[in-house]
């Protein structure tokens, strides 16, 4: 019996071995391979060498990365357990001497002082997390969550040294803060890397986790691109290095001790690490760090629309020839969307001549531009394409709201039984406002299925206006006519809109 353990290539020589007597014994066939003709496939290698360690890289860096001390105000918070939640009754109705009453006495406000309740007085709550020395001046990078609320700032060097630093700007969209130190000492640095890490590529993670000071971690790059939703500029990179709390606003480096991206987010259902962490490209980060060095804020042009991605099923219902741009769910009341003419049901493939791939793309497009910048936008309206020029605005923190003008109407409910829906009017729904209320709906219909549900309003159906029953009937008659396979519906759920796009079966 052969031994399994047998070298592979002591296996092959005797195979070949036999391959040369069976020859000798005149017992090959007119199919026979000659010794010369084998061949065996070499398994593929990598000759690239892996690091030994990462100490020259640990070491060189470390000075660089900080703690990040933050002293917040803590509101005062009010402790009532009487009155409205029902509790000053069960308290009442305890027997005397039993330790609630104390408790409830002592904590619940309302004792024998009658109506008195306990504020706790007005105190500090202090946050820490991780940065870095971008400058010899003692500019430190963090993340936006770590300062947040902040009134005092203190950095904390690998030495144990402690500097006090002032908020330079921060940018809650990218989740990117500035600081910078009081100190006329000359600080060692590190810089952002010009180019992204490729994906398998070695990473160290360094920082203060969970407050015990300089870690350091390794692992690779597992992923770029990533879409957390944690903004609309998401553009995470995935490693597995563990990063744990604390780490936040630390960075990761490559092998020649450069910045790829600043620890942002972890995924994990425990608070620890699980291999799962998202960090900031260094092209992100960069960009807004010199725009909160130059100005303290960054400024970004709006253009003032609700989006969102083109499926196949909608790029179907529009005449698209595939599923590529970002569709206008809403212009924005005076946005400069709206001032310029673009409307629901657009779909902007370009700007500027650059392709929009999606709504992330669009978003992190327009936001490159300065405000007042007058753009040309290509969109797919009516069929075919048109170019809308808009100058775009500022984006503020806080923008306007999409609303609709208040309008009667009134009709019974209609069934489309294809679709599963069953439809009634705003008036008969008890809602003021344009569109259609969804009274009912089959939970294994195509609606069901693109996740409508009872009480969305449908506001248009195929680029047309709807306000009652028959007209949402009116729309897929044209559509039908029209011979799509699927038709556009524009809906709006908790005062947010979007397009579904149901298959046309009503014939």
């Amino acid at each position: 019996m052969q031994n399994s353990r047998t070298p592979l290539r002591t296996r092959r020589a005797k195979l070949l071995a036999g391959v040369v007597a069976l020859g000798a014994a005149g017992l090959m066939t007119a199919q026979t391979v000659v010794p010369s003709q084998l061949a065996f496939a070499e398994p593929v290698r990598v000759d690239a060498a892996a690091p030994a360690d990462f100490s020259d890289v640990v070491r060189t860096v470390s000075p660089a990365v900080v703690s990040v001390q933050v002293k917040q105000a803590a509101e005062p918070r009010m402790m009532n357990f009487g009155g409205q939640n029902g509790f000053e009754d069960f308290f009442k109705g305890l027997p005397d001497g039993h330790p609630f009453q104390k408790f409830f006495r002592d904590f619940g406000g309302r004792g024998d002082n009658g109506n008195e309740q306990r504020r706790q007085p007005r105190r500090f709550g202090l946050s820490q997390g991780s940065g870095f020395f971008i400058s010899d001046d003692g500019y430190v990078v963090t993340n936006h969550h770590v300062i947040d609320k902040g009134t005092e700032f203190t950095i904390i060097d690998q030495e144990g040294d402690e500097y006090s630093a002032t908020l330079i700007g921060a940018d809650k969209r990218t989740d990117l803060a500035l600081l910078k130190v009081d100190s006329d000492k000359t600080f060692t640095y590190v810089d952002f890397a010009d180019d992204a890490p490729e994906v398998g590529e070695w990473t160290v993670a360094i920082g203060n986790p969970f407050g015990l000071g300089g870690s350091v971690t390794a692992g690779i790059v597992s992923a770029r691109g990533r879409d957390i939703g944690a903004g609309p500029y998401d553009d995470f990179i995935q490693i597995d290095a563990p990063v744990n709390r604390g780490n936040s606003g630390g960075p990761a480096f490559n092998m020649h001790g450069e910045v790829i991206g600043v620890n942002a987010a972890i995924f994990s259902p425990s608070g620890g690490n699980v291999g799962i962490a998202f960090a900031i490209p260094a092209s992100t980060a960069q960009d807004v760090i010199m725009e909160l060095k130059d100005g303290g804020t960054v400024v970004r042009g709006w253009l003032g629309v609700q989006i969102q991605n083109v499926t196949d099923d909608i790029a179907e219902s529009l005449g698209l020839d595939e599923a590529r741009g970002a569709i206008v769910a809403e212009a924005q009341d005076g946005s400069p969307a709206a001032k310029a003419g673009l409307r629901s049901g657009d779909t902007i493939l370009a700007v500027e001549g650059s392709a929009v791939e999606g709504p992330r793309d669009l978003s992190k497009i327009i936001a490159a531009y300065e405000p007042d910048t007058k753009v040309d936008i290509t969109v797919w309206r009516d069929g075919e394409e048109q170019t809308v020029a808009v100058t775009l605005g500022r984006l503020q923190d806080q923008e306007k709201v999409a609303s609709a003008d208040p309008k009667a109407a009134g009709e019974t409910k209609t069934s489309l039984d294809d679709l599963g829906l069953v439809l009634t009017t705003k008036a008969e729904a008890g809602m003021d406002g344009e569109g259609v209320v969804i009274a009912e709906i089959d939970a294994d219909s195509p609606a069901a299925e693109k996740r409508l549900n009872t009480g969305d309003v449908i506001l248009e159906v195929a680029g047309m206006k709807v306000n009652s029953p028959s007209d949402v009937l009116k729309a897929l008659e044209k559509a039908e006519k029209d011979g799509r396979k699927a038709v556009l519906f524009r809906v709006e759920t908790n005062n947010t809109t979007r397009f579904v796009a149901l298959p046309m079966n009503l014939a």
